[in-house]
Order: structure tokens, then C-alpha cells, then sequence
């Protein structure tokens, strides 16, 4: 495959319907224990985004040219084997994933017409469940697909509570700012490459709810890819002005 298609083998399409989402209302372990002593499942987030923040047409100059957008395809001459590893590790310890429809379609396409076990990426996404959040996806090909259309921040929090192990998001902009802010995100995932694009899709935009991170994991790869892990608590605290 090529153009677009390209990063789609990787990790998936970075943006979703926002009105979709809406609409549908290292010691690392994959468990998170509750105040009782049981484990819930962890719901992680993986994104690959510019020093600036842009993740819109990462995979090829064709993927994603919405809002004249003409930088595409800056993805792949950065990515090295190192940051390859570590997101096949990320892949190698999912128990279930969450999409939205374009995400998901665009896997499944893909990734769901490959038998490969020798692939971690294809094995996990073939071999583990699937959930979908959209309210016009009716009749999902892919197996062991299941629709999430009504409430979804209950349907995630109730999914959470039932299993242990780690509910994985890729890609996925909307989604991700979605599940920030039902405090749905336990980890978060950041693949940052060195170049800045001065224009795109942010992960983030210049208003929205903000969010205190705490650093879990930081490491850097020979072409200058910064890893890091983070995970969600709370609000920031702010200097005060009579301080």
C-alpha cells in the first residue's frame, strides 16, 4: 500500500468524527487497582505527533489534505527500529481495543484482511476484541467486533470495571480528547518526531480542558523520537497571583 494507506499499516488514521463520538454518548502492569483490591481494566492511548503537536497526515502526502493541508507523509523518515519495538510492545499487551468508525474502518481493511502471527501488530488486532464507538456503523465485518452507540462513557466505564488488562486507543484525535475529558484515560502514549510543521490537526487545540500529567516513562531513539509516557491527574496547579 501506499500514500495514505501507508501509516494505516502502522497505527491507524489520526482523526475521527468528533460529531460521531459525541453523538454516541517501569514497573508498568496493564492493571489498575481500585480502593476494594481489584483490578480494572487500563484505558491507554498511543499517538504520533510533531514537535508542534500536528498528527494530521502522518503516513503519506495523500492521506489527509483536508484544510489544505500540504505537509503530509513526515511520519516515515523519522520513525527507526527502536520506536518500531516499542510500539509492537505497546500491541504485544493489548487485551481489547476502542476505535471510531474511520479508525476502524481503515484497520480493518487492512489489518483485518492479514493472517499473520508473526506480525504483533496483526496478531493483537486479529486475535482480541474490538470496540467501536459510533451510532451509524450497523453491521461490522471484522471479528469480535462489538458497536458502542449509546452511552459510550458509561458502556467504557462499565467495560473497565468488568476485566482486567489494557483497553488500547490509536490514532484517533477526537476520541482521544473525548475520553480526556470523561476521565476515561489512565496512560497516555506520545511518539514526538523532531520537525515541526507549522501547520495541520493537533492532538490538542488552543482551547480545551486542561489536564495535569504525570511522567511514567521518557526515552529518545537514534533519529531523535522522543517516547514518553504520561498519565492523566487531575487539573494543573497554577501560581497564584497573591502567591
Amino acid at each position: 500500500m501506499e500514500g495514505g494507506s501507508k501509516w494505516a499499516r502502522l497505527c491507524g488514521t489520526v482523526r475521527a468524527t468528533t460529531a460521531e463520538i459525541g453523538a454516541a454518548r517501569s514497573d508498568r502492569t496493564t492493571t489498575k487497582p481500585t480502593r476494594k483490591g481489584t483490578a480494572t481494566m487500563k484505558l491507554t492511548t498511543t499517538t504520533m505527533v510533531t514537535v508542534d503537536g500536528v498528527m494530521q497526515g502522518l503516513g503519506g502526502p495523500d492521506e489527509d489534505r483536508s484544510g489544505g493541508f500540504e505537509r503530509g507523509g513526515w511520519q516515515g523518515p523519522l520513525f527507526d527500529n527502536e520506536a518500531a519495538t516499542f510500539l509492537n510492545q505497546v500491541y504485544e499487551r493489548a487485551d481489547a481495543f476502542l476505535f471510531g468508525r474511520r479508525t476502524y474502518e481503515i484497520f480493518a481493511g487492512y489489518w483485518g484482511a492479514m493472517a499473520n502471527p508473526d506480525n504483533p501488530i496483526s496478531d493483537a488486532l486479529n486475535t482480541k476484541p474490538k470496540y467501536v464507538a459510533s451510532t451509524t456503523l450497523t453491521d461490522p465485518q471484522w471479528a469480535d467486533t462489538t458497536v458502542l452507540s449509546g452511552d459510550v462513557a458509561a458502556a467504557i466505564g462499565e467495560l473497565k470495571a468488568k476485566q482486567e488488562g489494557e483497553l488500547q486507543v490509536h490514532g484517533n484525535g477526537a476520541l482521544i480528547r473525548w475520553l480526556l475529558d470523561n476521565q476515561l484515560v489512565d496512560e497516555m502514549n506520545l511518539f514526538v518526531c523532531p520537525v515541526i510543521l507549522g501547520q495541520g490537526t493537533r492532538l490538542f487545540p488552543d482551547t480545551g480542558p486542561d489536564t495535569a500529567l504525570d511522567l511514567v516513562e521518557s526515552r529518545s531513539t537514534p533519529k531523535g523520537v522522543t517516547i514518553q509516557v504520561y498519565r492523566p491527574n487531575g487539573r494543573p496547579r497554577y501560581e497564584r497571583a497573591d502567591a
